[in-house]
């Protein structure tokens, strides 16, 4: 949806790529106008050539993008973290706000081989795609907790205890896949921290090195005009 906000609709799939000449040149149709936002359109090309350049205005662009972040917000990660809980009704209301800003914006509707069409009514055909690995039917979806498969026909308590104030974070594995990669000790932010700390204590060593070896030239020892001055029996003078 963001390059739907950013260069408009999709061209039709046999005019993606191709310049306006060789469109005319392959006598291809254009039914692109027919699906235009509301407000107008503004000129905004797309450098690959896979939508029509003809976005939404300000307004109508503001529309999509506020959406699209308070669908990002609702399903963030973040939520773990205030205890909401994902539900599947949360899922319905986000992908309706989604839908009812695409109709704002575009009353006219979207033609039928828009990505943004196909994913909100659900069509999408993923075979053969790096995101067809993500997706996990849930007939072949594990849970996975603590290096064990949680078994479908067991209960919770039987791998965690009845402590009903126990939290415990699981992944999903398609089945057969053995048990998820370990989650690494320290988050995210914690490994920025510790690396920003052993570079800042490094940095320091090396004043600290490069300190000590010039210290050896305060000493009187290393004063190469201190014999000179021992013969002219001028060594103990001192000014104030």
């Amino acid at each position: 949806m963001d390059q739907l906000a950013e260069h408009g609709i999709m061209k039709p799939p046999k005019m993606q790529g191709l310049t306006p000449d060789q469109v005319t040149e392959l006598k291809l149709k254009d039914d692109t106008d027919t699906f235009y936002p509301s407000g107008g359109p503004q000129d905004m090309p797309d450098d690959i050539g896979r939508r029509t350049g003809k976005a939404p205005n300000d307004a109508m662009r503001d529309v999509i993008r506020r959406t699209i972040s308070e669908a990002r917000a609702a399903i963030s990660k973040d939520q773990v973290k205030l205890n909401v809980k994902m539900t599947k009704g949360m899922l319905d209301d986000v992908i309706d706000k989604l839908q009812g800003a695409v109709m704002i914006v575009y009353p006219m509707g979207l033609p039928d081989y828009e990505e943004v069409q196909i994913i909100l009514d659900d069509d999408e055909d993923l075979t053969g795609t790096q995101m067809a690995k993500e997706v996990i039917p849930s007939e072949d979806a594990r849970l996975w907790w603590a290096n064990k498969e949680l078994d479908r026909r067991k209960k919770l308590m039987d791998f965690i205890g009845k402590n009903e104030k126990t939290k415990i974070i699981c992944k999903i594995q398609k089945k057969g896949q053995g048990p998820p990669a370990r989650e690494p000790l320290y988050d995210e932010q914690t490994q920025k921290e510790m690396i920003a700390y052993a570079y800042k204590k490094q940095e320091e060593f090396k004043k600290l090195d490069a300190t000590d070896e010039d210290e050896y030239l305060n000493s009187p020892w290393a004063d190469s005009s201190s014999l000179k001055r021992q013969l002219h029996g001028t060594h103990n003078i001192s000014f104030k």
